[in-house]
């Protein structure tokens, strides 16, 4: 998949957008992210796209001052 968004208009009922907006909030997401996290999850659990890539967070220690790279 392309990092590049495009819009797209969506009718919702106003009672699932006022779920998904709760939900977004517990997970401190905007409506417009959880709803794409919500279709991506269901595509990759339905074998309609492969999960390729995960966002992996290290923090690195450099041995001549011990401080992590992201300390500075």
């Amino acid at each position: 998949m392309s990092d590049k968004k495009k819009a797209y208009p969506l009718r919702i009922n106003a009672n699932v957008l006022a779920a998904m907006q709760r939900w977004a909030d517990d997970e401190l997401r905007s409506v417009n992210a959880q709803i794409e996290y919500v279709l991506r999850e269901a595509l990759v659990r339905n074998k309609r796209v492969k999960l390729v890539e995960k966002v992996i967070t290290e923090v690195v220690v450099t041995p001549e001052n011990g401080k992590s790279q992201d300390e500075d």
